[in-house]
């Protein structure tokens, strides 16, 4: 336990992480389950960056998205499984005060981050369908680089004060999460300050940004969609619809999962307590080990790719 500066209150030096109270007799089996999911995702991930990076062909702007959707996934994964499994196997169900403010801020950023890429691949996907002739010069390996920037430094700007203001309260009781990570809501509401302005900055930049990105992800694929149905050359409506369908298809189940891990909460008088947990971690470990297998199997070029990178290896 460390004083606080300029108060009496005293800031614990860890948190305790309730993951999964519920559910003792079916940790074995959800922590195997969580495992094999991250060795999936680990490895399809690497072998996606491998391929793109080996590969020349595949030096496009649309693949520069997808090597740092897989990145931000590697990382949102990499910050909750590990720990949960810990937890699990080990019993270290402590983090520390500073662990748990960083994860927070991890999490938060990465999350929007990803949010945010889905909307850059929905534009560039729309700059390709709307406007081919004009799509190598508008969607450059310099518009990518700009994107990327954009990217981060919006979400870092606007979410970092989130696990700040959380980190500024005190904690003068309780000290365990009941969660398997620590997110705002639930390391906030330990304290035994006021928790409005958490709440409220949370709410209104998380969704703010989320939600805009959202909106104009719709808008985007209604263009592609209206496009598309215009397009009367025998196969090419087909053809460009398949490319949308792998971003389509992660989008849409990033959007519903997110959908459903509100709802959860909203309605946590009716639903067992251990299901928006489970769900908040299945959030970060089941795209990232989706992505690239959705991309490998609809993507041509990156199928054809990968085929190569393992012939390579073989020989």
């Amino acid at each position: 336990m460390s004083s606080l500066s300029n108060n009496s209150f005293t800031q614990p030096s860890e948190f305790h992480l309730m993951c999964l109270p519920g559910a003792r007799s079916h940790q074995l089996g959800l922590s195997v389950v969580l495992a094999l999911l991250l060795i999936m995702a680990l490895g399809a991930n690497a072998l996606l960056l491998l391929t793109i990076q080996l590969v020349e062909s595949l030096h496009q702007p649309m693949y520069y998205l997808i090597s740092l959707l897989s990145l931000l996934d590697l990382v949102l994964c990499l910050t909750v499984i590990p720990k949960v499994l810990a937890i699990f196997w080990l019993g270290w169900w402590s983090i520390s005060f500073a662990g748990c403010f960083l994860q927070m801020l991890t999490l938060n950023t990465f999350l929007a981050m990803e949010s945010s890429t889905f909307l850059v691949m929905a534009y560039d996907r729309y700059v390709a369908i709307c406007h081919p002739l004009r799509y190598s010069s508008i969607v450059t390996d310099c518009f990518v680089a700009k994107a990327a920037v954009f990217i981060v430094a919006r979400n870092f700007l606007l979410l970092t004060p989130v696990p700040i203001l959380s980190a500024q309260l005190n904690y003068c009781g309780n000290t365990t999460i009941r969660n398997c990570l620590c997110g705002n809501l639930s390391v906030s509401q330990l304290s035994c300050g006021n928790i409005t302005l958490n709440k409220l900055y949370q709410f209104v930049v998380a969704w703010t940004l989320l939600g805009s990105d959202l909106v104009l992800i719709i808008l985007s694929y209604t263009f592609i969609l209206h496009a598309v149905l215009r397009l009367k050359a025998e196969g090419t409506a087909t053809k460009a619809l398949s490319t949308c369908g792998s971003h389509l298809i992660l989008i849409l189940f990033f959007s519903t999962i997110l959908l459903v891990l509100v709802l959860t909460n909203v309605l946590k008088e009716r639903v067992h307590a251990d299901i928006p947990i489970l769900l908040n971690v299945l959030h970060y470990i089941i795209p990232a080990a989706l992505n690239p297998i959705v991309y490998g199997v609809r993507t041509k070029e990156i199928k054809e790719g990968i085929h190569s990178v393992l012939r390579k290896v073989r020989g």
